[in-house]
């Protein structure tokens, strides 16, 4: 069938498109952005098309001769998503109709139990599956709790707080029953749902095999990873909004996607139903330990297709590039760093783009993690993202609190900050060849200032920059010289 993919640059649809050709489906990929498909490995097998949900007039050319419309779009996150998810999902529908798609599929949250009152994020999933129902065309709408998978935001945060604690004081919602699915039967299920009759017009609860606490999954966690067992204490003290900062501390998931993830978990999360296995073939759901064996795993081989951190929070398409001339009439702060190095462009360039995450920024560590940690204060992403694979970056991957922008092979990174900082700023490091199996490596860091807070912002942090840029410079011709 001819499928239209939403969501394809995160996490879910980023490995549904590739499975989906894979079944023998046509795949189509809307995205507001087409470089930041450009790197992935079935770039080629699949139709890339720009188009905004939020932009009615940019929809009917993407969903022209579509059969079946996957909604995988979520602004988790982002100010004001319930009315962003809102328009997405009423101008997806309206387009879906107008073009006589046959079928749409719809990953959404769990329903809370009768009486009780929803938190903000599990309201906007609901409230986008009853909009998609009222469409028009016969909807298929999965509600999925937490999803186990190698580089899923609820799996993060269990994994990150299991290993880091052996004994933690918890809130209450730790003795919630939740029942866990893996993030492969999330994506059989979509796959299949491709092909259910007309008629088939609902939502289906989906689960794994085990129902468990949280606090039971963070210690068949621990049996599984081969760590002690962990103490855990709940207490009535921690209110989810406490729960969030201290998620967003002890892990790498930031404060505005650990805080509607902890709402939910103040609720259980069990199927009530498990019409959808019945509807569609295929062996039963895996079980909780199985699906972190299998998780795990991946991580062990960096092998992880994608991570919640690929969708980027806010795009800035529009806003100017640091190769661009005139800035659009705005000020900018540069600073600018060039080596020599002894070594040939390619080796400098695996140093390039081996930057960040474990293997670190060549230069005074303790003032980067200084710096992440007042990021993360203020509700930043901090430096704890990492990088997906140690060796190898797409453009649009999250990369510490940086996303990748731009990559020309060989020769230039550029990456653009997602701190929190008064204006915008970028990271361009480049390899060049300079004759004689030697090399040359620029660097530039730019500051596109917003009001008077961006220039002092600046100012302040000017008197740093010879050290810890000029040490990264230094650092990294060494380490291709090396």
């Amino acid at each position: 069938m001819r499928c239209l993919v939403t969501g394809a640059t995160g996490y879910i649809g980023g490995r549904l498109a590739p499975r989906l050709v894979e079944s023998g489906h046509q795949v189509r990929c809307l995205t507001r952005s087409a470089v930041r498909l450009r790197d992935v490995p079935w770039a080629n097998q699949v139709e890339i098309v720009e188009a905004d949900l939020g932009d009615p007039a940019t929809l009917p050319a993407a969903f022209e001769g579509i059969e079946v419309a996957y909604f995988l779009m979520h602004s988790l996150g982002q100010r004001d998503f319930e009315r962003r998810d809102r328009e997405a999902a009423a101008n997806f529908a309206a387009a879906a109709r107008a073009a006589g798609v046959r079928r749409i599929i719809y990953l959404g949250g769990p329903e809370p139990p009768p009486g009780d009152r929803p938190s903000p994020h599990l309201r906007s999933r609901a409230e986008v599956a009853r909009i998609l129902l009222a469409g028009g065309v016969p909807t298929a709408v999965l509600r999925a709790p937490v999803i186990i998978g190698s580089g899923s935001a609820s799996f993060e945060m269990l994994r990150y707080l299991t290993e880091r604690l052996p004994a933690m004081v918890c809130p209450r919602w730790v003795d919630n029953r939740i029942q866990p699915i893996a993030v492969r039967d999330v994506l059989r299920y979509l796959i299949g749902a491709a092909g259910l009759p007309p008629e088939v017009h609902r939502g289906f609860d989906i689960g794994g095999a085990d129902v468990l606490t949280y606090a039971q999954m963070m210690r068949h966690y621990a049996r599984v990873a081969g760590l002690r067992r962990r103490i855990i204490v709940p207490t009535r003290v921690l209110s989810p909004w406490l729960s969030a900062h201290w998620v967003g501390l002890v892990t790498p998931v930031p404060n505005a996607i650990a805080r509607p993830l902890v709402a939910s978990l103040v609720h259980e999360a069990v199927a009530r139903e498990n019409d959808l296995a019945g509807l569609l073939p295929g062996p039963p759901p895996l079980g909780f330990d199985e699906s972190v064996r299998l998780a795990l795993g991946k991580i062990r081989d960096a092998n992880v297709e994608t991570r919640w951190s690929s969708a980027s929070g806010r795009d800035a398409d529009a806003e100017p590039l640091p190769s661009d001339p005139d800035w659009s009439g705005g000020s900018v702060y540069t600073d600018e760093r060039r080596r020599a190095v002894h070594a040939p462009a390619d080796r400098l360039w695996r140093v390039i783009e081996g930057v960040g995450g474990e293997n670190g920024w060549y230069s005074f560590p303790l003032a980067w993690s200084v710096r992440g940690w007042l990021d993360r204060l203020v509700g930043g992403v901090g430096l704890r993202r990492g990088r997906r694979d140690k060796q190898r970056l797409r453009v649009g991957e999250a990369l510490d609190w940086w996303r990748v922008e731009e990559i020309v092979p060989g020769s230039l990174l550029r990456l653009r900050a997602e701190m929190r900082v008064p204006g915008r700023a970028w990271l361009e490091m480049c390899a060049e060849p300079d004759g004689d199996g030697a090399s040359v490596y620029r660097q530039r860091a730019v500051f596109l200032p917003r009001g008077l807070a961006g220039h002092l912002y600046w100012a302040s942090v000017w008197p740093f920059h010879g050290i810890v840029f000029n040490g990264m410079a230094r650092n990294i011709a060494r380490g291709a010289e090396e």
